[in-house]
C-alpha cells in the first residue's frame, strides 16, 4: 500500500480503520525530511500490519491543531480512529516499528 497523503478533508477516513500511523510533517522541516525515507520502508515492509498517512501541517492546519501538534514531525499512531500512541521528533525505524507491533 503507499502512504496516503492526508488532508482536512480526508483525515477522518484515513484513520477510521485498523493501525494508522500518521506524520505531521512540514517541507520547511529538515527532521521530517529525514523521517521521511524511514516511513518509506515500513511502509513497503509492513503495509499488512499499518497504514501509513502524512499530513502537511501547513496545509491542513484544523487536523494538527486538533490533535495538538506543536512541534514536527509528530508521529501518532491510530488503532480504529482513536490515538492510542504517539512519537515526536525523528525516530528511528527501531523505534517506529516497536510502536506499531506493542499496538498492534
Amino acid at each position: 500500500m503507499a502512504i496516503v497523503h492526508g488532508t482536512d478533508q480526508t483525515f477522518n477516513t484515513d484513520i477510521e480503520e485498523g493501525l494508522v500511523l500518521v506524520d505531521f510533517w512540514a517541507t520547511w522541516c529538515g527532521p521530517c525530511k529525514m523521517i521521511a525515507p524511514v516511513l518509506e520502508e515500513m511502509d513497503a515492509e509492513m503495509s499488512d500490519k499499518v497504514k501509513i498517512v502524512k499530513v502537511d501541517v501547513d496545509e491542513n492546519q484544523a487536523t494538527a491543531s486538533q490533535f495538538g501538534i506543536m512541534s514536527i514531525p509528530t508521529l501518532v499512531l491510530f488503532k480504529d480512529g482513536k490515538p492510542v500512541d504517539k512519537a515526536v521528533g525523528f525516530q528511528p525505524k527501531e523505534a517506529l516499528v516497536q510502536l506499531v507491533e506493542k499496538n498492534a
